[in-house]
């Protein structure tokens, strides 16, 4: 589902399925009222009115990266900037070997994420249109294409665009017209798209667009609590195999059977000479747990 195609984000413009609160019930009106995001943990603090914040979570937590979406004036909508600082931020991670898992999150309350900023695209020529929509596209896959685990936590709306940057995460994922298809079947995907109906957090688990749905918090982070309690279950695991693990999930998935196993094979191949191979034999053996370093 990860490597599919990216969902076609200027007809979900129009008609897109719209996913409420979708890591978390609405409970009422004080499920909305959200204090300032927690921030123990952070290596460094970076200015306010960045629209991405880059965050490499340190001591016990040390290998998760959460990239918080922060375009309050905006709903957290996909502007030009912000796209670049996501592509830019997702450039410098699919390199980095001591990144384990990534999250994404919104650091705005309410919204996880608005879709298309259409005050700015009603300001586009029209030859700049398709080129962004490109654009966005292009990182949105990018995404999908991580070599690590990543989870989307959604505390909030997620619109259009939104639903498509929360289905090329691995877990929390919901929304479009090519991933929403392969997550819930053909005919139900195309019923919320026509409809553009709104989901709430009860309805997207049923229909399996997410994984768990949370009672929210005073704080309005409970999705994000719960990823980075799912990121912190993923750390110990060797980085070589969870990396392997996801390719061949992700190439698997898009073809038959019988090549589906082929690519698990080939997948698994490259574990074999690796050293958190062996220290994996040899933790089992001595009956301790395993000191895995990615090589």
């Amino acid at each position: 589902m990860a490597a599919a195609a990216p969902g076609a984000l200027g007809a979900l413009r129009v008609g897109r399925a719209r996913l409420l609160a979708s890591c978390c019930t609405r409970l009422g009106p004080s499920a909305w009222v959200r204090g300032p995001a927690p921030r123990r943990g952070y290596s460094s603090e970076v200015k306010t009115d960045d629209e991405l914040r880059v965050r490499h979570l340190e001591e016990e937590n040390r290998g998760i990266v959460v990239l918080g979406i922060n375009r309050a004036y905006g709903k957290n909508s996909l502007s030009k900037n912000l796209i670049k600082m996501l592509s830019k931020a997702v450039d410098a991670l699919k390199s980095d070997k001591k990144v384990r898992t990534i999250i994404i999150r919104s650091e705005v309350p309410g919204v996880f994420c608005s879709g298309a900023d259409l005050k700015e695209r009603a300001k586009m020529h029209s030859s700049e249109v398709g080129p962004f929509v490109s654009k966005i596209r292009a990182v949105i896959n990018d995404i999908a294409n991580l070599p690590v685990p990543t989870i989307a936590a959604i505390d909030g709306l997620a619109l259009g665009g939104g639903l498509e940057l929360a289905l090329a995460c691995d877990i929390r994922v919901a929304g479009g017209t090519q991933r929403l298809p392969r997550a819930i079947g053909m005919s139900l995907a195309k019923e919320l798209i026509f409809s553009a109906r709104v989901l709430d957090g009860q309805e997207a688990k049923a229909v399996g667009l997410i994984s768990h749905v949370l009672e929210q918090n005073q704080e309005g982070d409970a999705a994000y609590r719960k990823a980075l309690d799912l990121a912190r279950e993923f750390l110990p695991q060797g980085p070589v195999a969870m990396r392997v693990a996801k390719l061949a999930i992700n190439q698997g998935m898009e073809v038959d059977l019988v090549t589906g196993l082929a690519i698990e094979e080939a997948c698994y191949a490259q574990t074999i000479s690796t050293k958190d191979r062996l220290e994996g034999l040899l933790a089992f053996k001595e009956k301790r747990p395993p000191r895995y370093k990615g090589e």
